[in-house]
């Protein structure tokens, strides 16, 4: 919950939130701790590496009553840090069964930036949603001109942005509106975002953990999907990635595929708190907006406002006939969301 709903003094059920803003609470004594019994730690070594030990510690330390705690990771053979307290630990492995379908591929790029070759390599692809991993924040913006100059409609995700643009970010990226997500390792696990047929490494990490955490974003959940490497042709592999298909980039097929999305997202000044639902979002644009359903998509339906991706080609002339309309009590603002 946000920081001002929390405060309450009650006794949770089921609390939710990042180490510090847990950790933040406890120490306020916003609610009681006696009932909690289980504590869940999702993708706690990667809490660790961002620097949570301390919060995680105080977490810990504050929660006497606990009877399990679940520590979760993508990835396998990680430490158990001490302070966790555990005894006898017992390792449930879901990585063991069936049968991968994850194909990785690398292509070779004559050109050491590398970005025809990943232009090339999209537009093979063609119309489907997934990421392109870069290391940093410059490489991204550097990545994301040449592909605007190019006509590919994208999104961009990396911790330098404010919280709000990220979550802008995804919002389009789940319901269409872009189907490609430029990002460093934060989007690497942690996000909720749709099931994708691939994820392009422009930018090799340099840890073999990251490397399976990016590759993890596709292929899930028996599902099949395919990481492509781009390397210069006069780079070497690093020695955690293993044998795989090697391509050039002449062996690429010369393809025009259609890269952009056929989906727009509309903001709406409305949400929860003004007793406003999906149905009469939908509603409003059916009605008075005269779309059809299939005209329109995903809602996600926020406290203060919602976000709704409609049809590109329908999106001026139902502004026109719905902004400033009223949901429930409230007269709402609708525009594009840029």
């Amino acid at each position: 919950g946000s920081k001002d709903k929390i405060d309450l003094k009650h006794r949770p059920a089921i609390l939710i939130g990042t180490p510090g803003r847990i950790a933040d609470h406890l120490r306020r004594e916003s609610f009681v701790t006696d009932d909690l019994k289980t504590l869940i730690l999702d993708e706690f070594d990667k809490s660790l590496e961002i620097g949570f030990e301390s919060e995680m510690k105080e977490i810990i330390n504050a929660l006497d009553g606990l009877t399990k705690k679940i520590l979760t990771s993508a990835t396998q053979h990680v430490e158990l840090p001490g302070f966790i307290g555990m005894k006898n630990p017992i390792t449930l492995n879901y990585l063991t069964d069936g049968v991968p379908k994850l194909e990785v591929k690398t292509i070779l790029s004559p050109k050491k930036d590398k970005l025809e070759t990943l232009l090339k390599t999209i537009r093979n692809i063609g119309n489907q949603p997934g990421i392109v991993f870069c290391n940093f924040k410059d490489s991204i913006n550097y990545v994301s001109d040449y592909l605007s100059d190019n006509g590919i409609s994208h999104g961009c995700f990396y911790g330098g942005m404010e919280q709000k643009d990220r979550e802008r970010a995804l919002i389009k990226f789940r319901n269409g509106t872009h189907q490609i997500l430029i990002a460093t390792d934060l989007a690497a696990r942690g996000i909720d975002v749709p099931e994708m047929k691939f994820i392009i490494h422009y930018q090799l990490p340099l840890k073999e953990h990251e490397f399976v955490h990016r590759n993890g974003r596709t292929a899930r959940m028996h599902k099949k999907g395919t990481a492509f490497i781009l390397l210069w042709e006069n780079e070497n592999l690093p020695s955690f990635i293993g044998e795989v298909e090697t391509l050039r980039e002449k062996d690429l097929i010369d393809s025009e595929k259609e890269v952009d999305s056929k989906w727009e997202t509309l903001f709406i000044s409305g949400g929860r708190k003004d007793k406003i639902s999906k149905g009469d979002i939908s509603g409003l644009f059916m009605k008075q907006g005269h779309l059809q359903s299939h005209q329109i998509g995903i809602i996600e339906l926020k406290q203060d406002c919602a976000f709704v991706a409609v049809k590109a080609s329908e999106v001026n002339q139902l502004i026109k006939s719905t902004n400033n309309s009223r949901l429930k009590k409230k007269k709402v603002r609708i525009s594009i969301l840029n």
